[in-house]
């Protein structure tokens, strides 16, 4: 254990024990460093949903990732791993809320939550499919591929949000800029360096709201309005519809978030030192499917294991699991605070989407942090290079392309993460590995193989 946190530069390992009070002091640490409300966010605007309706989402999707990360972390991977909401389906959760409403969007939601439970305890067959499907190069490309498809909506919403396009681009600059000043101070100046890195998107939001109110783009008089108080309750949005080409589009989704939250895994397991084992990897995808079951009960996304987290445990040098479920804590009582959130929907869209586009640059470096150490010949260059391509392919996918398209296609179509994850987990399997290659030549020459 002590050469494990050697050699990953660890202050205070998983299972130490530490008090109440330095538990939840790192636990908001994590917490205001992590970008939890930028998923809620995005969703909200593309189901047009109004600024209370937004709140309220928002609201909903932090009680979920609260339950989720205390299911996770303290009873399913039993590691430090922050949950929240996923990026993956944001297109197609669009979709199908578009066509359905919400109800038919967490109707969509729930049987893959269970199937992902299911799979891991009692079938025990996750971490059988890991080892045989989802090796490191397909889920750090998935997390390349991540970070990749989310960048163009990062700028799209800066230069299409409310206001001048000079301004925005501006305040976004500024905001990027303060969060990139904050990480590598991170890197250069001690103990107060590393207090810069772990409030540094809070930091940044701060600054770029500052930046915005100079040109009028900020307005929290909605928070006035907003209650203090409000105690979550079971189905917000109606009894859920069940619609199959939607249920079917989720069950590929999960899949693709399972690939991805997987490659998360990988990170996080080499900087704590602990193995992946079987019984662990099936406590996981148990815990990932109970806990977005649970959040979908309440009217949250679909969640997964956030792999900016990752990065954070390496800077900060702190894996605590105690840590980590207090963060859990908190994010849950965030939930039941209306005004917090509807605070959260008054920042400026240009404030946001800058600092997401470096939050996806993260993820893309987190994506090749796990890929790595991999040989990259042909074969592989194949596996990661083409799935970008084809997630790129569906980014400019003009979108009159898809009426008329059969609701499963345009789901899934509509999803460009969700195409360039299939591709890789495919392309991984059809062509073959050197060695085959190799085996075949020698057969063929009628010398033994």
């Amino acid at each position: 254990m002590e050469q494990q946190r050697e050699d990953v530069r660890l202050l205070v390992g998983v299972d130490d024990k530490i008090s109440v009070g330095k538990a939840f002091l790192l636990g908001l640490q994590h917490v205001l460093a992590m970008d939890l409300y930028i998923a809620p966010i995005i969703i909200a605007g593309l189901l047009a949903l109004d600024p209370s309706g937004t709140s309220f989402f928002i609201q909903m999707c932090f009680l979920a990732t609260g339950i989720g990360t205390l299911i996770q972390t303290g009873f399913g991977i039993r590691l430090p791993v922050v949950q929240g909401p996923s990026y993956v389906p944001i297109g197609a959760l669009a979709a199908i809320g578009g066509k359905l409403g919400m109800a038919g969007m967490i109707g969509s939601i729930i049987p893959g939550a269970l199937l992902m439970a299911l799979i891991g305890n009692p079938l025990k067959w996750f971490a059988k499919a890991v080892r045989r499907f989802i090796p490191p190069l397909v889920g750090g490309t998935v997390i390349v591929i991540v970070g990749i498809a989310l960048m163009p909506t990062a700028m799209s919403n800066i230069y299409h949000a409310e206001g001048n396009i000079a301004t925005n681009s501006l305040v976004a600059a500024v905001s990027a800029a303060v969060l990139v000043a904050c990480m590598l101070l991170g890197q250069k100046v001690g103990k107060a360096g590393t207090f810069f890195r772990l409030v540094s998107v809070l930091i940044a939001i701060l600054v770029g709201t500052v930046t915005a109110s100079f040109f009028g783009g900020v307005d929290f008089s909605p928070v006035q309005n907003a209650a203090w108080f409000s105690l979550p309750k079971f189905f917000p949005y109606g009894a859920p519809v069940f619609d199959i080409s939607a249920i079917l589009t989720m069950m590929f989704v999960y899949l693709i978030i399972l690939i991805e939250t997987t490659g998360t895994w990988f990170v996080v397991s080499t900087i704590t030192g602990k193995e992946l084992t079987e019984e662990r990897l099936n406590r996981a995808s148990f815990g990932e499917g109970l806990g977005c079951f649970v959040g979908a009960l309440f009217g949250g996304t679909p969640m997964t294991g956030y792999s900016s987290n990752a990065g954070l445990l390496a800077v900060t040098g702190v894996a605590s699991r105690m840590a980590i479920m207090a963060g859990g804590v908190i994010l849950i009582a965030l939930g039941l605070v209306p005004k917090l959130s509807t605070a959260i929907t008054c920042i400026p869209e240009p404030v946001i989407s800058g600092i997401f586009g470096i939050v996806c640059v993260a993820i893309v470096t987190n994506g090749l942090k796990v890929i790595q150490h991999i040989t990259i010949d042909d074969r592989n260059m194949m596996v990661i290079g083409l799935p970008i391509l084809l997630t790129i392919a569906v980014t400019v996918l003009p979108k009159d392309a898809l009426q008329g398209a059969p609701d499963f296609v345009a789901y899934i179509l509509s999803s460009n993460i969700t195409v360039g994850a299939l591709a890789t987990l495919i392309l991984n399997q059809i062509i073959p590995e050197k060695k085959s290659w190799a085996q075949q030549d020698v057969t063929a020459e009628g010398r033994p193989s």
